[in-house]
């Protein structure tokens, strides 16, 4: 995934945006990036790798580096970024967030067409916000060259550039997959994917980007560059999974659309029956939880932690590259509440359920210390669809999903045309599905949420959100 925040201020806005790219850290772990401009000596930039260190410690002596009225931020879980290109349309920095699936298309055509060149990385490997700003630089003015980027990808990308007057222009993707917030003080504006650091640093939220708008934005206002689209598809995820539980999308707040999901699924197993004589409900830390309080409060059993995250060395369990090493931090984080274990029956919530090797090792654990029955439920439904709208939960394959890999299991390559059956609670497919699976990670029982329950708990139609990883509905 990623995230980015910008400044235009009638004073120095390098410290607003250090900051306020910093509240983006829960969206990347590989790079981290900022750009600023001054009128004295023009465009600067700074990038930094941040596997192993947050972005602040990386940054953190930026404020004697770099200065200007203007600024950009932005983390990345793949390109570094911002770059800085100097075009035909002058010079800019520009970052993006999102993913473009035909960017090797998108290459062969620029390169046979206009017969430029990209700066390669090992493997021949483009960085995408140069081929976004070799594809933009084809149009005369900034506006057109957008819309051409966004008719031309497959995929998303949402686009914050910082031009070489200071003023800086957003465009939200085409289809509005991801936010972006304007927030306004008396010195100027922000520019910012979550809208709690808008708020943290002083801007009261102005206006929320509608699908595919652009707009420039200088300290004494913006300007529309291309009116919103009529057509949204914003991502679900944002607030079952990885938005930030104090920002709200669309209206939306994170936490509360949380509570009330947990709440739904507490009346599903209610009608269901599915499960009795539960001594505590826990979520898998840390956006299981909320959804967690949710089903507790609704169920009337008392919300527990009985594990708790060592986080003060370990705040990341997906920053190393490799699986094997994942789970081995996972699993050293994980520091247990004998007293709410041993001996009990405890029900958990998850966010998702996605390929599912940490969720077995932290089931193992909790049996481990002595738990009497460890039950399962996931916040999201079945996830059968790997996104290819966003780089958040993209996988090399299809069956790295454990929905997938269990339904070849159970029935084959054929079993792989019946999903829509495997998705629901009430089919034989779908009750097959999930004995399997509780079978393989030795979950007590397992549910998830229904489609019908997360679009409840969202609150708006279902034609304005994306839910392609659960039906591969676009």
């Amino acid at each position: 995934m990623g995230g980015f925040f910008g400044v235009v201020s009638k004073t120095d806005a390098v410290s607003d945006v250090f900051f306020g790219t910093d509240y983006h850290s829960h969206l990347g772990t590989r790079r981290g990036g900022m750009a600023a401009y001054n009128k004295e000596i023009g465009l600067q930039r700074k990038i930094h790798k941040i596997e192993n260190s947050p972005f602040r410690t990386k940054f953190e002596n930026i404020f004697e580096e770099m200065s200007g009225t203007s600024a950009i931020g932005c983390i990345s879980d793949y390109d570094p970024q911002p770059l800085l290109i100097r075009s035909r349309l002058g010079s800019y920095a520009i970052c993006i967030i999102g993913i473009i699936n035909n960017a090797e298309e998108l290459i062969d055509e620029y390169l046979t067409d206009i017969g430029g060149h990209f700066d390669a990385r090992t493997g021949g490997n483009i960085n995408s916000t140069e081929l976004v700003s070799a594809l933009l630089s084809q149009k005369d003015n900034f506006a057109d060259g957008i819309k051409f980027v966004q008719d031309k990808i497959d995929g998303t990308a949402s686009i914050l550039i910082l031009k070489d007057d200071g003023a800086i222009i957003a465009a939200r993707d085409k289809y509005g997959r991801l936010p972006i917030l304007i927030g306004k003080n008396e010195n100027g504006y922000c520019v910012s994917f979550e809208s709690f650091a808008c708020q943290k640093l002083g801007y009261e939220l102005e206006y929320e980007l509608g699908p595919a708008e652009i707009v420039e934005i200088t300290a004494d206002g913006t300007n529309q560059l291309q009116p919103k689209g009529e057509e949204m598809r914003i991502c679900s995820f944002l607030w079952s999974y990885y938005g930030y539980p104090t920002s709200t999308y669309e209206g939306v707040t994170v936490e509360a659309m949380r509570y009330r999901n947990g709440m739904i699924m507490a009346e599903n197993d209610k009608k269901a029956e599915n499960v009795n004589d539960l001594d505590y409900v826990g979520g898998v830390p840390d956006s299981g939880t909320p959804h967690a309080i949710g089903y507790a409060n609704q169920s009337g059993v008392p919300f527990a932690r009985p594990f708790i995250k060592y986080t003060p060395t370990w705040a990341r369990s997906f920053m190393p590259t490799k699986q094997k090493e994942r789970n081995q931090i996972a699993k050293m984080k994980q520091i247990p509440v004998h007293e709410l274990i041993k001996d009990k029956n405890l029900l958990f919530v998850d966010d998702s359920i996605v390929r599912g090797t940490q969720l077995k090792e932290t089931v193992e654990f909790l049996y481990e210390n002595g738990a009497k029955a460890v039950h399962m439920r996931s916040a999201c439904p079945p996830i059968m669809y790997s996104c290819k709208y966003l780089n958040f939960s993209s996988s090399t394959s299809e069956m790295d999903l454990i929905t997938r890999r269990v339904i070849v299991d159970l029935e084959g390559e054929e079993g792989l045309n019946h999903i829509e059956e495997y998705s629901k609670p009430d089919t034989e497919r779908g009750k097959a599905l999930r004995k399997a699976i509780c079978e393989r990670f030795n979950f007590a029982s397992l549910e998830f949420q229904t489609l019908d329950g997360i679009i409840e708990a969202i609150g708006m139609e279902k034609c304005k959100l994306c839910t392609y990883c659960w039906d591969g509905k676009e």
